[in-house]
């Protein structure tokens, strides 16, 4: 029996090969793994075999990960061969007589890891060769400095003897993953999609002409020509839908490429790719750089400088990216803060902010974060998502998204309620496209993120302290100043404290189809999370803020996230009013997902049906449309 092993994010593994039946593991050296960590138990787990079969017993008080299953101390599983056990902070997989397989992913953080290293060595002997730093102040018109900056690499490279024979295994290896970057990059330069390719950072921004070999490029071209064939990407409509090909596909469609990468081809490969990411350190956003261009991941989270995780498909995964130290990123972390006129220091370690393209982002340093500088990215959609695309992808049913569409014309207060990136924003800005043109929508937002499709929309983003502790505009300030803006509709993109208050009464007071979101877990939950945050801005009765809310909401949608990452409309309740004698809110579920899998109408009729009826922007039929299919 063979045990990989290795510290989590850590690229490097251990090898412990046993004759042993049982296998022990802890923290102990007695035992036959021992796991240096004061988080393992003394005898954490064992392993044996069970008529051919593997089983991990959890001897300690810690669980631990078997696969996707959580294993609880005294509890035992069974695994095969080649499936990651996770005992924090290590992660073991357990091989046998039989090869173990490697997962896709797996490979790819192992040799980015093995690519990061490199790096990290290159620019090591950079900084004994010159300034950097001084090269990144003066590269503005000058070609110079980043030539000079290519022809150190080519040196530091031949002086690391990275293209001796003895590497050639390795580097081909890692030309497969470079040549998928290339595919993907390439797809992203070639895409019809002119305003969101203008808003990502080009793939060959700090290319010279000079230093390009001309054969080597047309061999290049080539290769991107033929993968993309074998990929079949033309059959593929949309660029997301090329690119996840692509992600999927490569690593059995490479084999049949790699007879065409003679060492040559490899060598200017490896090297062209070494120079890019250097100079994107450099000069731009480092490992960020492709990361901000991809349109299939939505947030980029920076734990700290070797663990950057993003979120694809609903789903957050390790990246297998990393930085080559905290002082970089905290130096990246300060040029992306700049570009839109924030700074970020320790007399000011925190930053919200937001990208020219509309991202959001978050950054903490030190001293406020205790492991180093942290980023929190969450990109800009390049497409608008619409009620159709909600519908498609099983987010909401048809009957229902009819009733809200329905609502949002007929000037139907909504409130969206939600946990963090269940997509409450998306929900908000797909409603907020039922709003007819000529009416007058005023935005409010800490972080702009709403995109409205009208003409007649004025929108507004708070603005935090200078450094003096003045000027601060908060979101409350903002709805107050609207009422005086002459809106039709007032739209808050959340709502987190006492604006609150002034949001209730801004639907009171005639601005009838008002729209925002917040964070609760389902629409009862919104009740008392209101009720905290009016209480937040003035001491008032609970009855008094409840007949606020009954006399201000009329709608209430709860979208969640699922453990696979897609999101869902969970429920869409009526605010039908207060009943003085209990002294609560009549909350009533006009769709739910009673058997936990789709959204149906629960039979109730919202009082204000007939206006929808009668102003014909609902048949009667839509409470009969999902049973009826």
């Amino acid at each position: 029996m063979r045990l990989w092993y290795n510290q989590v994010h850590d690229s490097r593994r251990s090898v412990l090969e046993t004759e042993l039946e049982v296998v022990t593991i802890g923290r102990d050296r007695v035992n036959t793994l021992a796991l240096n960590s004061p988080l393992v138990s003394k005898r954490q787990a064992l392993i044996r075999r069970v008529n051919g079969q593997l089983v991990l017993h959890n001897l300690g008080l810690n669980s631990c990960m078997v696969g996707e299953n959580e294993v609880l101390g005294g509890q035992s599983a069974e695994f095969t061969p080649g499936e990651t056990i996770r005992i924090w902070p290590y992660t073991i997989t357990v091989e046998t007589s039989e090869i173990v397989p490697v997962s896709r992913l797996e490979l790819e953080q192992h040799l980015r890891g093995l690519m990061s290293g490199l790096e990290t060595r290159v620019h090591e002997l950079l900084l004994r060769r010159f300034d950097l730093y001084e090269l990144e102040q003066n590269r503005l018109g000058d070609e110079r400095n980043i030539l000079q900056l290519e022809h150190h690499i080519e040196d530091v490279c031949r002086e690391l003897k990275l293209f001796n024979e003895a590497n050639d295994p390795l580097l081909e290896e890692i030309v497969g993953l470079v040549l998928r970057d290339y595919v993907v990059n390439q797809l992203i330069l070639d895409s019809d999609d002119e305003a969101s390719r203008a808003a990502r950072l080009t793939w060959n921004e700090f290319d010279l002409p000079a230093t390009l070999v001309p054969e080597r490029e047309t061999e290049l071209k080539s290769l991107l020509a033929a993968a993309h064939e074998k990929l079949e990407l033309e059959a593929l409509p949309d660029l997301s839908g090329r690119i996840r090909q692509v992600e999927s596909r490569f690593s059995a469609v490479f084999p049949q490429l790699r007879p065409s990468i003679h060492r040559e081809l490899r060598r200017y490969l490896v090297l062209r790719t070494l120079k890019k990411d250097l100079k994107d350190t450099v000069f731009g956003y480092g490992p960020l750089q492709d990361l901000l261009r991809a349109p299939t991941i939505t947030e980029i989270m920076v734990v700290r400088s070797d663990q950057i995780y993003v979120e694809r498909d609903g789903v957050v995964e390790l990246s297998g990216r990393r930085f080559l130290s905290d002082k970089v990123t905290e130096s990246i972390i300060e040029r992306i803060v700049a570009q839109v006129g924030r700074r970020i220091d320790k007399s000011q370690p925190l930053v919200d902010a937001r990208l020219d393209d509309g991202s959001r982002v978050n950054a903490v340093i030190p001293p406020l974060a205790v492991r180093g500088p942290c980023l929190t990215i969450r990109k800009f959609p390049s497409s608008r998502f619409t009620m159709d695309d909600l519908v498609e992808s099983a987010t909401i049913t048809a009957s229902a998204a009819a009733f809200l569409r329905a609502c949002v014309v007929n000037q139907r207060n909504i409130l969206v309620s939600g946990g963090t990136g269940a997509g409450k924003t998306t929900l908000l800005n797909v409603l907020s496209a039922f709003i007819p043109v000529k009416e007058r929508i005023i935005t409010i937002e800490d972080t702009q993120e709403l995109q409205l499709r009208q003409d007649h929309v004025v929108s507004l983003e708070s603005k935090p302290a200078n450094v003096e502790g003045t000027g601060a505009y908060t979101i409350r300030d903002l709805v107050r100043n609207a009422l005086r803006m002459r809106p039709d509709r007032i739209i808050v993109g959340e709502c987190r404290g006492a604006e609150a208050l002034d949001m209730l009464q801004a639907m009171n007071t005639g601005h009838d189809g008002s729209m925002t979101t917040v964070h609760a877990n389902s629409s009862e939950e919104v009740i008392k999370r209101l009720e905290l945050l009016v209480l937040m801005g003035a001491e008032i009765p609970v009855a008094s803020i409840h007949r606020q809310i009954a006399s201000a909401l009329d709608v209430v949608v709860q979208i969640s996230r699922e453990a696979g990452g897609s999101r869902v409309v969970t429920q869409v309740s009526e605010v039908a009013g207060y009943d003085e004698r209990t002294g609560r809110l009549i909350l009533h579920d006009v769709f739910d997902r009673r058997d936990g899998r789709a959204l149906r109408p629960t039979g109730y009729l919202p009082t204000f049906l007939s206006e929808l009826l009668g102003e014909k922007l609902l048949p009667l039929e839509f409470l009969l449309e999902d049973d009826a299919e």
